[in-house]
């Protein structure tokens, strides 16, 4: 059975990521993309559904892990009682290659490792065929199904059935590396890779990125953890930003809830885009801006709210039987029918990304602005629409109230553009239906006899997306409204101290009531305190929210408070961008230390 959520730690090229858990197991890994089948799939079912795993023979083994600096090299170290070994593993950056390292190195006594390598492309649908042969006299193992092929360069392996096993061992002072290559199965094996020199590449590059990286407040590592998983989950070519790398995992134990994250929200994207913006990260919005340009060009109407890491937009939704779930929870999804819901909020979240990035310096394109104009002559057309709202409710469609003020937001954004930065457009039109859109807000999304914003117009229910008001400029962290608001989230959301997303008993998304608190929520209340001098609030429930963070800084989507798990999709992008923003809003509004002064 896979591990807990929170033992896995991830390896990227920032094309796909791998997660290898405290044993020594990658049980979950795509090649050569984020979103491509798994060629290891253990994590939603058993190491009968495709690992790799390296890790010492004895059983009294006990292992600790960081990453080597700010990077995703990942160095366990396992105590035996004959010896120590250090574990490195990485995906190398910069070779456009599709490339697992793992190198074994003695410190002290001698240790015997185990290796067990179970390939099973196509979301464990295909064992492949494999021959062994020599390279140079090397030993060397190809597998091969359909499209797919693996080449696995290090000791001799035996097959045992459908299992591949050795044992090898090493002493204090030496090592042994071991890639595991994925290629197109009609080309031949990629040469072999220099270890060396590719370790310290990826290293370099990942040091030389974040180097900027910098946080005056009190939680700098898991910020700057938290802008680097950001960077894992954008791909370098394409500029898309994936979710999360991972499908299925469920928000709630053995529950139903299972969904594909490893595609481009273009809600997510663009939250992560102001995210690196406001940390410097100027050349990724560019990048990203190039991306959205690509993937939505042509008719605005066709406008999805989410896309394949390329543009992709066909991206069924549909269930596998040959992967039996994380734990038992079933079923798992591949797709996501999410692509083709309307959802009102996503074009205020790109004018707003987009807006930032023009206030970083990044300049309007012959392309880049008409399309924004674009994207508002459909806002105009469909404004007054009910939606499926930020948590892709699969219920009745409704006037969600954090819909509505995105919208206010994507015409307040194009309004901007034009008077602040001489961009062409009909700002007075757009600036009158922008002050509609409020007016129809404060009178069908506020409920004055709680005196709070609601869930949805005609809604006597609250919803944490509501705490992203002033994070948007609708209104301030300290307006009237927007305290009443947070006193009934606190009242009606609050579940042992962390934020649910709405009550999913009051049946509006369709499905069985039923998850753990989000984790971006409990992040939004913490910057929210701190915006209206709840600092002593805000850092309580800061601390306690940084404190799941697993061993190397990762967090899901979801937390389960009563069994102190992480749950749902990992890592998740909405929980790292959240808690940056909220370290920011911490750091921003605490007094200034004697240092400072």
């Amino acid at each position: 059975m896979s591990l807990a959520i929170e033992d896995y730690a991830l390896i990227s090229d920032c094309h796909t990521a791998a997660l290898v858990g405290r044993d020594g197991s990658i049980d979950w890994l795509c090649l050569p993309r984020y979103d491509s089948p798994s060629t290891f799939g253990a994590l939603l079912g058993d190491e009968d559904h495709g690992r790799w795993l390296l890790a010492p023979t004895s059983p009294d083994a006990t292992a600790t892990r960081v990453y080597d600096g700010d990077s995703f090299v990942l160095i366990t170290t396992w105590t035996t009682p004959t010896g120590v070994v250090e574990v490195t593993d990485l995906m190398p950056h910069g070779d456009r290659r599709a490339d697992v390292l793992r190198r074994v190195r003695c410190v002290s006594g001698h240790v015997e490792m185990l290796e067990e390598l179970v390939i099973r492309f196509g979301y464990a649908t295909a064992v492949p065929w494999v021959r062994q042969s020599s390279e140079n006299g090397h030993p060397m193992l190809v597998a091969i199904a359909g499209p797919d092929a693996l080449v696995r360069r290090g000791p001799r392996l035996t097959a045992v059935d459908t299992r591949h096993q050795g044992r090898f061992a090493v002493r204090e002072g030496s090592h042994v590396d071991i890639s595991l290559t994925w290629y197109p199965s009609h080309r031949q094996p990629p040469q072999r890779l220099d270890v060396d020199e590719r370790l310290v590449a990826t290293k370099a590059w990942w040091a030389d990125w974040s180097k900027s990286l910098v946080h005056g407040g009190p939680y700098g590592p898991e910020v700057i953890r938290s802008l680097l998983v950001l960077r894992a989950l954008s791909h370098e070519d394409t500029g898309g930003i994936v979710a999360a790398a991972t499908t299925s995992l469920p928000e709630a134990q053995g529950g139903v809830r299972n969904w594909d994250y490893r595609y481009v929200w273009l809600r997510d994207a663009s939250l992560t885009l102001q995210v690196l913006i406001s940390h410097g990260f100027a050349e990724e919005a560019v990048n990203w801006r190039d991306w959205l340009l690509r993937a939505i060009a042509g008719d605005p109407a066709d406008i999805q709210i989410m896309y394949g890491l390329a543009g992709e937009r066909d991206l069924p939704e549909r269930e596998i039987t040959s992967l039996p779930g994380y734990q038992g929870a079933s079923p798992v999804r591949i797709g996501n029918g999410a692509a083709l819901q309307y959802q009102a909020d996503v074009i205020g979240e790109v004018m707003m990304a987009l807006h930032e990035a023009r206030l970083a310096g990044a300049e309007e394109t012959e392309f880049s602005w008409p399309l924004q104009r674009a994207l508002m002559s459909f806002v105009e057309e469909n404004w007054t629409r009910p939606d499926n709202g930020i948590w892709e409710i699969r219920g009745e469609l409704q006037h969600f109230t954090h819909s509505r003020v995105m919208i206010w937001v994507a015409l307040d954004r194009a309004v901007r553009g034009v008077r602040e930065f001489g961009l062409d457009g009909p700002a007075d039109r757009w600036e009158k239906l922008r002050d509609d859109v409020r007016a129809e807000i404060e009178e069908n999304g506020w409920d004055a006899e709680r005196g709070t914003y609601t869930q949805y117009y005609g809604s006597t229910e609250v919803d944490a997306s509501l705490l992203l008001l002033p994070q948007t400029g609708f209104c301030t962290p300290t307006d009237a409204r927007m305290l009443g608001t947070v006193k009934a989230i606190e009242s009606d959301l609050l579940n042992d101290g962390l934020v649910m997303r709405y009550r999913t008993e009051s049946d509006v998304d369709g499905l069985p009531a039923g998850e753990h608190p989000f984790l971006a929520c409990s992040f939004w209340l913490a910057e929210q305190w701190a915006g209206t001098g709840r600092l002593a609030d805000a850092v309580t429930l800061m601390d306690r929210l940084v404190s799941f963070t697993n061993d190397v800084g990762l967090l899901s989507e979801e937390y389960d408070p009563a069994a102190g798990r992480q749950m749902g999709n990992t890592p998740q992008a909405l929980s790292h961008l959240a808690l940056v923003r909220a370290a920011d809003a911490i750091a921003r509004f605490s007094p200034p230390t004697t240092e400072e002064n």
